[in-house]
């Protein structure tokens, strides 16, 4: 596996990715209304906007294929994790994780990440350190609001307050 970041020209590999992903694990909780309306706000045209506003994407690749990929905004949120199911078990999402987080975290980071995880994903962030924030929200996607503070390098664990 190796893992890099991504850049504009990785956008439909990616897309492709979180397409497939989100009817393997996602989207079978929504409408078909709410699932287009998903995929429209994820697709090649937003993730050209999410570039363009600062988030940061590193990809894993297997035999030279994207096999998933992160995204994290303004250093602190996780905005999207997605890998292929061929993948999974593979420690890619810990990788990818990993990756994203050091990647945020620097000078003047408090260590605190959140992210809005799938029903599907809420084992893998709870696994993490990852703590429920609020019930699981009803939206065009059922979400988890979750949180992480202080996630260091070598270290994660949840603030007890």
């Amino acid at each position: 596996m190796h893992i890099r970041p991504l850049t504009p020209e990785d956008i439909p590999a990616c897309a492709a990715l979180l397409r497939r992903a989100a009817q393997d694990f996602i989207l079978h909780e929504s409408t078909p209304e709410d699932s287009a309306a998903f995929l429209a706000g994820q697709g090649e045209e937003a993730m050209r906007g999410f570039f363009a506003d600062g988030y940061v994407y590193h990809g894993a690749e297997v035999d030279g294929v994207l096999a998933g990929f992160i995204a994290v905004r303004e250093r602190s949120h996780v905005y999207s994790l997605y890998v292929d199911s061929r993948c999974h078990r593979r420690g890619i999402a810990r990788r990818l994780w990993e990756t994203g987080r050091d990647a945020a975290l620097g000078p003047g980071h408090p260590g605190a990440f959140t992210v809005n995880a799938s029903n599907h994903a809420l084992p893998f962030y709870t696994a993490l350190g990852f703590v429920p924030t609020a019930p699981t929200q009803e939206g065009i996607v059922r979400y988890n609001p979750m949180r992480l503070v202080a996630a260091g390098r070598d270290r994660a664990f949840v603030d007890p307050a």
